[in-house]
């Protein structure tokens, strides 16, 4: 079978790296085929247009690869390609509508948003998600039934890195993030406030929406354990994920975050590091508390405060829980496990 892997995806995100690697581990002849998303909006669907004609001709499968572009799928639907996978990883109208807050509920944006996530599901034979809880928020919301779903969890390609920490007299926590509201970094800084002491050191690397707020708000509090870096390579956020002692998942109280699995945790546990995140449905769909990850209250700073000062003082636990990490990450989510339901249904 010859698939296709298409869009104006980035290819050196994860989420595609992973499907694709996956998907040639498991025999699958896999062609990434790109179109400029820089073009103008004529261009682009003239070089589309003639990009669906290949398709057909050469191809078994489409997969349209995750990007943020909802266009992609019922333009390809237009010009005649018939059995497209459509990587929606997550919902636009969800992110700006109800975790971000930033298009205002039952305006013009609001109705566009969901239409348009509706047409992409109604025209797509496969839709690829990436957690049982964010497949419920898709059947639920644009009225689609649950055998068009395909989970794929995301997976990691982090390496583990020889520990490089700088001051072993430091207890280290670390996270990054794109500071949206999901994240619920403002607990992470309060729970810093609460274990401020000299040997417990918070790295936080990123900027993003509730950034300003953010670093108020640790002004406010005072809070000197708290170092703040700006957005980093893939490769620097390895060497600051090995140096860390414990790795942070999220914790915001948005709908969202009930449904997801970040990045940030599988790249961590790729790591084989201990994590602490919050205790979310899609969080339980993977792992366990205190075997392969600690889980705490989500929106609770002084749970969260607890759950570190657990870690630090217990390194048989942090060790256990590191152990549990590697072992859930090797038998479950490498390239070619985790890419399972999909190549049944191809």
């Amino acid at each position: 079978m010859k698939i296709c892997y298409f869009g104006d995806y980035d290819s050196n995100y994860s989420r595609n790296k992973i499907i694709i690697q996956g998907l040639r581990e498991n025999g699958f002849s896999v062609e990434e085929v790109k179109i400029n998303k820089s073009k103008s909006s004529v261009n682009f669907v003239k070089e589309l247009f003639k990009l669906s004609k290949e398709i057909k001709q050469k191809y078994d499968v489409c997969i349209v690869g995750y990007s943020d572009n909802r266009l992609i799928v019922p333009l390809l639907k237009l010009f005649g390609v018939k059995k497209i996978y459509w990587d929606a990883f997550y919902s636009i109208f969800d992110s700006w509508v109800y975790d971000r807050e930033l298009v205002g509920r039952f305006s013009i944006k609001y109705f566009y948003y969901w239409f348009i996530e509706f047409l992409n599901c109604q025209l797509s034979f496969r839709i690829i998600l990436d957690t049982e809880e964010h497949i419920k928020f898709f059947v639920n919301t644009f009225i689609i039934k649950r055998k068009k779903f395909i989970k794929v969890y995301v997976g990691s390609f982090a390496r583990k890195l020889e520990n490089s920490k700088q001051n072993e007299n430091n207890f280290s926590v670390f996270f990054y993030g794109k500071y949206i509201p999901l994240q619920g970094v403002e607990y992470i800084i309060k729970s810093a406030k609460i274990v401020e002491r000299d040997d417990i050191v918070f790295r936080l690397v990123g900027k993003g929406q509730t950034y300003n707020n953010a670093r108020k708000l640790a002004k406010d509090l005072q809070v000197r354990s708290i170092e703040f870096i700006d957005r980093v390579s893939f490769e620097e956020l390895e060497k600051y994920t090995s140096e860390a002692d414990v790795c942070l998942g999220i914790f915001g109280k948005t709908a969202k975050a009930k449904r997801v699995i970040p990045n940030k945790v599988y790249d961590a546990i790729a790591m084989a590091k201990p994590v602490i995140s919050g205790n979310t449905p899609a969080l339980n769909e993977l792992f366990e508390d205190k075997k392969n990850i600690l889980m705490c209250d989500i929106a609770d700073e002084k749970d969260l405060a607890k759950k570190i000062l657990e870690l630090k003082n217990d390194e048989s636990l942090r060790e256990k829980i590191a152990r549990g990490a590697d072992e859930i990450y090797k038998n479950k989510l490498l390239p070619k496990i985790v890419v399972d339901d999909l190549v049944k249904e191809l």
